[in-house]
């Protein structure tokens, strides 16, 4: 298994010409969001078409729209992003990173918002976009320089949960199935 890297903004210039430092807190680094003038189904289909699928059962934000979408990385990675309201006409889009829902471990392990890699991903489509500071409520016009963002393999090894779900539920059923032919 592996750690995952990236970079997150740390201070960011506004359109004002004032620069701001991105907050870190006992939660993690404050999340920025990118926003597009796209609909949210040309987003949809531009996000399958690059392998994200729909999340079954998630936290949903009081703005987000329908269901969030996941992509895996390399194992026990995967990022998740949501699409969430803003004004008509523009669709806001958050992503984070986390161990995927394929392991127990999701519940409770470090997660931590992205940003470039959801940027890149709309450079390739050529879709243009600005990232939203909901804290300052504000527009980033340029980063100055960036977090090292490390997050850590979880130290006991990941479990997958379908697979155990599987094999306690088959020896419930041989259990029931022993039970029944002694009484």
């Amino acid at each position: 298994m592996v750690e995952f890297l990236t970079r997150y903004p740390k201070t960011v210039s506004l359109l004002d010409g004032m620069k701001e430092m991105v907050r870190v807190d006992k939660d993690g680094v404050e999340q920025l969001t990118i926003v597009v003038r796209k609909s949210v189904d040309e987003m949809l289909k531009l996000f399958a078409k690059e392998g994200f699928t729909h999340v079954k059962f998630e936290h949903k934000q009081t703005t987000q729209i329908g269901h969030g979408l996941s992509l895996k990385l390399r194992k026990p990675w995967e990022m998740h992003v949501r699409l969430l309201e803003m004004k008509k006409g523009l669709v806001a889009i958050q992503a984070e990173v986390e161990v995927s829902r394929d392991y127990l471990q999701h519940l409770f392990c470090q997660r931590t918002p992205v940003l470039y890699e959801v940027e890149s991903l709309l450079k390739k489509h050529q879709i243009e976009y600005n990232i939203w500071n909901q804290r300052i409520r504000k527009y980033v016009k340029t980063v100055v320089d960036n977090y090292r963002v490390q997050l850590k393999t979880p130290s006991f090894p990941v479990l997958a949960w379908k697979p155990m779900v599987f094999f306690i539920g088959a020896t419930g059923v041989l259990y029931l199935f022993k039970y029944l032919l002694t009484v």
